[in-house]
């Protein structure tokens, strides 16, 4: 039976979408785009029969790192429903604005919580509309969506801890970058029997900390640093000379989200990290795929285990 499947994909997440389409064995489908002289854009799924779509399982693969990214996804899945899918299922590697999940001063703009409350807002398909993260950065985010959509957060880790246990590290130290991630690293540090080490911050200021105390056995032994995402790399940077100064043998950097803001990749190559490990969730990957201190692995085809267990067997 031929496949149900009609992958498509934001701009930005091109690339990644084509590793899920060929772990589902289905080509990327194309969508026709159209910018206008006045800022608006043109959205359609290139199909001739207007009933191309009818019941078909749509995927829209797109991570939400811009605000360009999360209007294709949501209008893509709009577009999928009003046009006859019989299931829809969002495929959203990054979700971005997930560190904003809460107001820390009066007036502030909840962006994760808004976020989730749009894309909540899609229309139900027949069979069902589901939406996939992975490894957000606060675990009650999945919660924030109601209404349509099924929620569902996919994880990493077993594709991280392959690539930690491949290093073959003599005397491996699961560490954090500071105490907000202990939870996060006592599981790697579970999974893979390895004992935890982690940095006390003291702040100084709105915009400044530093290391009060490193928390375990460090001295002589494989630090492997765990952050679910990098963003500026600067509390990596400063944890990393930290766990040097302590005794380290060699640092190892593992993370989920290589977001990357400009200078990041050179302040990381800059710190005493022998290397960095991530996914290639985020868009921002490509830019350190030929970097040689760092290594990037798919977890594409973890994705498509789950969408195959939510389309059905025809796939």
């Amino acid at each position: 039976m031929p496949s149900s499947l009609h992958v498509v994909s934001t701009v930005s997440s091109e690339r990644f979408a084509r590793a899920l389409a060929q772990h589902l064995d289905v080509p990327l489908a194309q969508v026709e785009r159209r910018h206008f002289p006045d800022g608006e854009s043109y959205l359609r799924f290139a199909i001739d029969d207007p009933f191309a779509l009818l019941g078909r399982d749509v995927i829209v693969v797109g991570s939400t790192d811009t605000a360009a990214s999360l209007d294709e996804v949501y209008r893509l899945g709009f577009a999928a429903t009003q046009n006859g899918a019989r299931s829809l299922v969002l495929v959203v590697p990054y979700f971005g604005y997930s560190t904003m999940e809460r107001a820390a001063h009066p007036g502030e703009q909840v962006a994760a919580k808004s976020i989730a409350r749009q894309l909540s807002g899609l229309p139900q398909a027949a069979r069902g509309t589901w939406l996939l993260m992975m490894d957000l950065h606060s675990a009650g985010l999945v919660h924030y969506f109601e209404g349509t959509p099924v929620a569902l957060e996919v994880s990493a880790m077993p594709r991280l801890c392959e690539v930690i246990a491949s290093l073959k590290l003599a005397r491996p130290t699961l560490a954090s970058t500071d105490m907000g991630r202990a939870k996060q690293v006592e599981r790697y540090a579970n999974h893979l029997q390895a004992p935890v080490a982690l940095i006390h911050k003291r702040r100084l200021s709105g915009t400044k900390t530093e290391i009060g105390a490193v928390l375990g056995e460090v001295a002589g032994r494989d630090v492997v640093i765990y952050d679910d995402m990098i963003r500026t790399g600067g509390s990596l940077a400063q944890a990393a000379e930290a766990y040097r100064a302590a005794g380290a043998a060699s640092i190892t950097a593992v993370t989920t989200h290589l977001v990357l803001a400009p200078g990041t990749v050179e302040r990381l190559e800059a710190a005493p990290l022998d290397r960095i490990v991530g996914t290639d969730t985020h868009p921002a990957h490509a830019r350190v795929i030929e970097r040689t201190r760092f290594s990037v692995v798919s977890v594409a085809d973890l994705f498509a285990d789950v969408v195959r267990r939510l389309v059905g067997g025809d796939v």
